[in-house]
């Protein structure tokens, strides 16, 4: 929805899908083999961290996605509760056909450069043309990261 100066929507985090009892058995299965494997050579440490991110995995695949409010306006961009300015961004790009459209801010940051966030129900064309005022349109592409999380339907 635009208002004056401001562009205003809500997305799902992201697209929760179904995971069938074989994920969770491959799941199972490969984290008992990795972390007996381990006890078995003497490394502990790793056996644990392998359970300890398989008991991970497993609770976040059964959580539900939660809604995220989006904010654009000509200070910056409000992601729920974070703001990021338009001088902490350097370039962005609307992603519009893949299954989600979405976008994705190139920040200053070292570690996370990219800020994807879903479109939902906004118009593309218009976030496009509001953003273009205050970023530069670069073309950006998703982190292998988060394509694999994505594979993985997280």
């Amino acid at each position: 929805m635009i208002t004056g100066k401001t562009i205003t929507w809500s997305a799902p985090e992201y697209e929760q899908r179904k995971k069938e009892t074989n994920w969770y058995v491959a799941l199972g299965i490969t984290t008992t083999s990795v972390a007996l494997a381990s006890f078995l050579l003497g490394n502990m440490l790793f056996a644990v961290l392998v359970l300890l991110g398989a008991f991970t995995l497993t609770m976040y695949s059964v959580r539900k996605p939660g809604i995220l409010n989006i904010v654009l306006n000509n200070q910056g961009m409000l992601l729920d509760n974070k703001f990021y300015p338009y001088n902490t961004l350097e370039s962005f790009w609307v992603e519009e056909y893949d299954k989600e459209p979405k976008i994705i801010l190139q920040s200053e940051k070292t570690l996370m450069p990219y800020i994807v966030i879903p479109l939902g129900d906004a118009d593309p064309d218009e976030v496009r043309e509001f953003l273009f005022e205050y970023l530069e349109e670069e073309e950006h592409y998703e982190s292998f990261s988060h394509k694999i999380m994505d594979y993985l339907g997280f």
